[in-house]
């Protein structure tokens, strides 16, 4: 049986680049950052970049991709404990953050992008609107 989801992929450009985003303006933690090469299947002087929020289930995967398929909305949605918080923290980290946070009739909502221009959505933990729409 499934129990949760491991990790996501997020296409990334540049490796260093989404590195640099991921831990430095997120905060996230590297969890694996290893060669991954043509005799694993992967692209000649490729990487294999795990990151997280410390203490996360899931985490996210940078893979490189080509550019036609990096950016827009990358279908992913964090969580924070409190929104306003930590779009703040984003701005001041150098975050752009694309919708500012905001209570809706379903519960707290903002966006933000990575330097690639993918586009991701932020929840807000224990609004108890939030979990009844999630059921």
């Amino acid at each position: 049986m499934i129990t949760k989801a491991k990790f996501v992929s997020i296409n990334i450009s540049d490796y260093d680049r989404a590195l640099e985003f991921y831990r430095d303006k997120l905060g996230f933690e590297v969890l694996v950052d290893a060669p991954y090469g043509e005799e694993m299947g992967g692209q000649v002087g490729g990487r294999w970049i795990q990151v997280g929020p410390k203490g996360a289930d899931t985490s996210v995967h940078l893979q490189a991709a080509e550019p036609d398929a990096v950016g827009g909305w990358a279908s992913v949605v964090f969580d924070s404990d409190d929104i306003v918080a930590t779009c703040e923290a984003l701005k001041a980290n150098g975050v752009e953050v694309t919708q500012d946070a905001e209570e809706a009739s379903w519960g707290w909502w903002a966006q933000f992008k990575d330097p690639d221009g993918n586009e991701f959505g932020l929840g807000q933990s224990g609004d108890e609107r939030t979990r009844a729409a999630e059921r």
